[in-house]
């Protein structure tokens, strides 16, 4: 069974690390491959202006030096809140990212991606901080936001170039105040460890089939502007940096400044974690799988197109779904595939990658085959599924299987496996593989897969999907 390449074609764009950017998540065929990304041919960082404006030809482009003047403007009045955030070990630089400063008391936002390391192991890696202007300091984690990719930092000291930095915090523009649809603003951050840029871009809205708000940006932020800013008109923060599209211009996604200002407000008088972030990252986890599953399962299934089967297909509310099928003219099998499949997942480490769904049906006409040959690609399909084995993460897969023969559907053969966290105590990974015994030349082939989740929503998962496959008419 194979996998659709655009899922998690997102890149997370800071933790430009040893020469690798941070990892997207990669599926392969049969399960989670939590692997680094391939590094694609590096784009040139962009100055310390805005980005060009379009040729002057062009009748829409009015006044493109007015543009510029902008994003000039915007930077010289935020450049003392704007820092690169580093994570060092050793003393040397293991990864890059950039903040920004949001409060008088020294408070900053950033990714999680982006201290990641320092979170999960304190004792190893450290955080600093350096400003366009070359000085540096000492920053410490008050607490993250691992569903939204966000993490609230605090200057460490009194000295007076804190004071500088704290004497006019960023604010973030209104909620209730949303910005249009083709709007300008301005993304800024140290791109590839290269210098502080401003990327002049375009408000888009927000990314359709996602279960969390993402806005979707035109501009061209790289590797080292995660945690930035993205600022309006009006110098009010809309946005964070976090990731871009693989093979692609101008496709760039934001946290939302909502999120940011509500991390902000509800953990600015926190005490700095003292320790890896393990059990602050469990809670949130299990919270946001708990919202995730009583959604999904709330949410009726569709069907494949099929003769003879019904096999469950999600809705397309906060997933994508991808269909394909052999020419009619085709000898031999004959096949009709849907893969659906979530387009996020929470970042926890390089590694580590979880939160999220997918669905992936096979309908089999072997009538062309004859039943011998027929059940001999049937059953190398199925043997071909991948589960993982045992890795730092996560314990190898246990696997149970029955045949299930339920009032309206067709007889199937039903395997389930689960993989426990090691460190997030209480969530599992789900992979179910279920195939139909019922057809000497017709067959259908359907996997889900839930990661992150706890004990109690994977069964609910598992029944939820098995309830999915029946008759397409009744027998």
């Amino acid at each position: 069974m194979s996998v659709h390449p655009f899922v998690f074609g997102l890149r997370l764009l800071g933790r430009l690390s040893s020469g690798l950017l941070s990892a997207a998540l990669l599926l392969t065929a049969g399960g989670v491959a939590a692997q680094r990304a391939p590094t694609p041919a590096p784009v040139p960082a962009p100055p310390l202006t805005a980005a060009p404006a379009a040729a002057a030809s062009h009748p829409a482009q009015a006044h493109p030096a007015q543009v510029s003047v902008s994003a000039r403007r915007l930077y010289e009045r935020t450049r003392s809140q704007l820092l690169q955030v580093r994570t060092l070990v050793n003393g040397s630089q293991a990864s890059v990212g950039s903040g920004f400063v949001v409060s008088a008391e020294g408070h900053v936002i950033t990714n999680y991606h982006v201290v990641s390391q320092h979170a999960l192991e304190p004792e190893r890696y450290r955080l600093q901080f350096s400003t366009p202007d070359g000085e540096s300091g000492e920053l410490e984690l008050l607490d993250v936001d691992v569903r939204r990719d966000l993490a609230l930092l605090r200057l460490v000291g009194t000295s007076d170039l804190i004071r500088r930095m704290t004497a006019a915090p960023l604010v973030f523009r209104p909620v209730d105040q949303p910005l249009a649809k083709g709007e300008r603003i301005y993304s800024m951050g140290n791109p590839h460890d290269v210098a502080f840029a401003v990327v002049e871009g375009t408000y888009n809205g927000l990314v359709e089939r996602s279960f969390d708000p993402l806005i979707y940006y035109s501009g061209s932020i790289n590797p080292g502007m995660s945690g930035g800013p993205v600022l309006d008109e009006e110098g009010e923060v809309v946005g964070v940096n976090v990731s871009t599209m693989f093979f692609s211009q101008q496709m760039s996604f934001l946290v939302p400044g909502g999120h940011a200002a509500g991390l902000l407000a509800r953990s600015r008088s926190a005490a700095p974690l003292k320790g890896p972030a393990w059990p602050r990252l469990r809670e949130q986890v299990m919270a946001f799988q708990d919202e995730l599953v009583r959604n999904f399962l709330s949410q009726p299934w569709r069907s494949l197109n099929h003769p003879r089967y019904r096999l469950p297909i999600p809705q397309e509310q906060y997933m994508r779904c991808w269909g394909s099928a052999t020419p009619a003219d085709a000898q031999g099998l004959q096949m009709q595939r849907t893969q659906c499949r979530m387009e996020q997942a929470l970042f926890v480490s390089e590694e580590l990658q979880t939160g999220y769904l997918s669905v992936q049906e096979e309908a089999y006409d072997g009538s062309k085959l004859g039943a011998l040959r027929f059940s001999r690609q049937f059953s190398a399909s199925f043997r071909n599924e991948r589960l993982g084995g045992a890795d730092r993460d996560r314990t190898a897969p246990y696997c149970t299987e029955d045949f299930v023969q339920q009032k309206d559907g067709p007889p199937l053969r039903a395997v389930a496996c689960m993989r426990a966290y090691r460190k997030l105590e209480g969530l599992y990974d789900v992979s179910v593989l279920v195939t139909n015994v019922d057809a000497a030349t017709e067959g259908a082939l359907g996997r889900f897969d839930a990661r992150g989740v706890s004990f109690a929503n994977a069964t609910r998962l598992t029944r939820h999907y098995l309830q999915g496959f029946a008759w397409t008419t009744p027998r």
